[in-house]
């Protein structure tokens, strides 16, 4: 036997100056609401203090080839505005980034149930357990797997060894993702919409590359409520607003409600308190604690889904006692799910949610 053979390590070519500012600007207009010149004037002072570009590529060789490749336009005026290839762009990189990090850390904090006996494969694998199909064993990652334990000198396959595909049912599942767009989503200095906007961009894109018979609608809830498109989330803002989370039930549950799926759910992501409601045309409004005519109408709407099957999991970006008391509420009236999540980790718990949800039929 020879051995192992080492080689000197070749790394793969870095990416061009354009690829690297590129990276940059996807991110930037993201927290800029898709204005592209304050997201270029971000990128000059970024230039100034950290060289981002070369003597041989500047930041003007950058706008000339965003242009040219399709990802600036100008209006009438002269002023930039972001293509439908850069809103497909953003979207892209928020999965990939997300989704990055969930691989990694094997998708999240908490562990998710097996997907069962479907007929669909799924790119996941997992180890062997008793009752699984022979035909389910991946052979190329068991034979790995058994290199890995055993050694190459003589080849030997254990029980450990074995790796088996996932199997998805071809259920279909219909998701409304509700987002706070009121002012406390950006209240003491931290940003905390552009994560959710992220995430909102990232499920999109999953849904649309991996899942395309499922349906997801994406609405905004400040004073009131109204259905955006996934092209309207780089331009998202947060308003001076309330939070009307029954405006943004009654709105999920109209359009839950023309689905025809079996499996449907609600994803709200909140970091306050609901202070509002709407009574005919005015409007119901206390900052102040948990007003107990808003919190009772918003519990009511909790449980009309929950008679409805529609199971509402909240991620709440917040950590203070008397809002968990709230949401623990809220969640047990539901016979939800409730995550108290920073916004690192808020992607992983969505995205297990949404995979562990759309193999459950209801």
């Amino acid at each position: 036997m020879l051995g192992y053979r080492f080689t000197d390590f070749k790394p793969e070519e870095g990416k061009t100056p354009f690829e690297k500012l590129l990276d940059i600007f996807l991110q930037l207009i993201n927290i800029t609401s898709g204005n592209v010149s304050e997201t270029l004037d971000w990128m000059n002072d970024l230039d100034r203090q950290y060289k981002l570009t070369t003597p041989d590529y500047g930041m003007a060789d950058f706008i000339d080839e965003l242009k040219k490749n399709g990802y600036l336009g100008e209006n009438e005026s002269g002023d930039f505005n972001i293509t439908t290839k850069s809103e497909q762009q953003i979207r892209k990189k928020s999965l990939e980034e997300i989704f990055g990090k969930i691989k990694k850390s094997k998708l999240g904090n908490h562990k998710t149930p097996q997907s069962g006996q479907g007929d669909e494969l799924s790119a996941d694998t997992r180890s062997f357990q008793f009752g699984d199909s022979l035909d389910q064993i991946s052979l190329t990652e068991s034979i790995k797997n058994a290199q890995i334990n055993h050694g190459i000198g003589e080849f030997s396959l254990a029980e450990d060894d074995l790796q088996i595909m996932e199997r998805e049912h071809k259920s279909q599942t219909s998701t409304v993702l509700m987002i706070d767009i009121s002012h406390s989503m950006i209240l003491y200095g931290e940003d905390r919409i552009t994560p959710a906007k992220k995430v909102a961009m990232a499920l999109a894109e999953l849904i649309k590359i991996k899942y395309p018979k499922d349906t997801l609608d994406i609405i905004v809830f400040g004073d009131d409520s109204w259905q955006i498109s996934v092209r309207d989330l780089p331009y998202l803002e947060v308003g001076p607003y309330h939070t009307n989370t029954v405006a943004g039930l009654e709105l999920a549950m109209e359009l839950l409600r023309r689905r025809k799926n079996k499996n449907k759910q609600i994803f709200m992501i909140t970091d306050g308190k609901p202070t509002c409601l709407k009574e005919g045309l005015k409007y119901y409004k206390n900052s102040f604690g948990l007003d107990r005519k808003v919190v009772n109408k918003t519990l009511t709407y909790a449980a009309q889904c929950r008679k409805l099957n529609i199971a509402i999991t909240t991620f709440m970006i917040a950590s203070d006692p008397y809002l968990k008391q709230f949401v623990h509420e809220f969640t047990e009236v539901n016979n939800g799910k409730a995550y108290y999540s920073n916004l690192d980790n808020l992607g992983s718990f969505i995205f297990e949610d949404f995979q562990k949800n759309r193999r459950k039929n209801v």
